[in-house]
């Protein structure tokens, strides 16, 4: 099984002969794959805005950005507009997830980066606005 997803992931994403042989060395990216192709179709990662003020993008508390496990938006469950500032904070939580998924551990249990914050200041400190987001795995809808 794992050199069938490697070999479907290396199709996918146009790796050589040599580029996929390089790939599985080590073996953790193959490790990686066979976890994320278990827990994808059974959940997505959930960004939920839990405070905002005066955001220039318009996000508002209680507005909920849905990715796959990969980290990709699933533009039809997001808002219309959204800040490059505010999805450049997901870096490090959308990684520990990955990590812990790829490692066979509990997704939602990490320590740091459950919750992010834009990184405006807010008017007080000389920035515009403040948004902050809780970032969590949640079961896939109907599953």
């Amino acid at each position: 099984m794992a050199d069938d997803i490697a070999k479907g992931y290396g199709e996918r994403v146009g790796y050589s002969q040599s580029e996929l042989e390089e790939f599985q060395i080590g073996g953790h990216r193959v490790r990686h794959l066979e976890r994320m192709a278990e827990a994808a179709p059974l959940y997505s990662i959930q960004v939920e805005v839990v405070e905002s003020r005066h955001c220039n993008s318009g996000h508002e508390k209680g507005q909920k950005f849905i990715l796959d496990m990969d980290g990709n938006f699933i533009t039809k469950l997001c808002p219309k507009k959204i800040c490059v500032y505010l999805a450049s904070q997901l870096i490090v939580p959308v990684a520990l997830i990955n990590e812990r998924l790829s490692e066979g551990l509990e997704p939602n249990d990490f320590h740091f980066m459950r919750y992010v914050r834009c990184p405006d200041t807010g008017v007080e400190c000389m920035g515009y606005g403040e948004v902050m987001v809780k970032v969590e795995v949640v079961p896939r809808s109907g599953k």
